[in-house]
């Protein structure tokens, strides 16, 4: 609602149930999944003080720096983002689904929790396209949970993310790096190949969920 009011919409509700207590429930478990992420890609080359081409680079070799880094690097992401879907967790056919399930007696099912993060990351997204725009006049072409495709003129990312004069990312946009908050690349294809896909897929899908090649630096963000 926060982020509606500062597109200038009038929100105005109506009714809310909110709790007078707040508090950074997700704080140290945020920043030991962070620590060991930008540990572990560190470890295989690929630090904060990188730039962008740099990163790039770093990137698309780290793979063959240590198999077992890179199984580490998988499981620090699975281990987020599994959790986050734990806050939910639904029934499993444990019960009939009239009765309550187990997951609900757990205090960590927390279902607003798993809301709240969501919709921070949506908004922080949404902000990045409205810069992004404001900037280059650039709109994606398909938008999922966490990949963004835009047209471009190249198959790299330095070809579409927009830069100031002095070279730098344009302040608000997509910028790439190792850091929370930053995006890698998922993966570049051609318009043909987008093509062969409608027609493949009857045009029922999210290229988005599609865009990664071999070539590509890993899981987007």
């Amino acid at each position: 609602m926060q982020y509606a009011v500062e597109l200038g919409f009038d929100v105005a509700p109506i009714e809310a149930y909110v709790r007078t207590q707040t508090g950074r429930y997700l704080d140290s478990w945020y920043k030991r999944l962070r620590d060991a992420y930008v540990d572990t890609m560190a470890d295989m080359g690929v630090t904060t003080d990188l730039s962008e081409s740099e990163f790039l680079e770093a990137m698309a070799r780290r793979q063959q720096v240590d198999p077992t880094m890179t199984l580490l690097e998988t499981a620090i992401k699975a281990t987020a983002k599994g959790a986050i879907g734990k806050l939910r967790q639904r029934s499993r056919g444990q019960v009939p689904y009239y009765e309550p399930y187990p997951a609900l007696e757990r205090w960590t099912w927390r279902p607003d929790i798993r809301a709240a993060v969501l919709a921070s990351q949506r908004t922080g997204l949404h902000r990045k396209l409205m810069k992004t725009v404001a900037a280059a006049d650039l709109y994606p072409v398909a938008i999922g949970t966490d990949a963004i495709v835009y047209p471009s003129s190249g198959p790299s990312p330095l070809d579409v993310l927009p830069h100031t004069p002095e070279g730098k990312p344009a302040p608000g946009t997509f910028r790439l790096g190792v850091s929370p908050g930053m995006v890698k690349w998922q993966g570049t294809q051609t318009v043909l190949w987008a093509e062969a896909q409608f027609e493949e897929r009857g045009g029922v899908f999210n290229i988005s969920n599609l865009i990664k090649t071999d070539q590509s630096a890993g899981e987007g963000e």
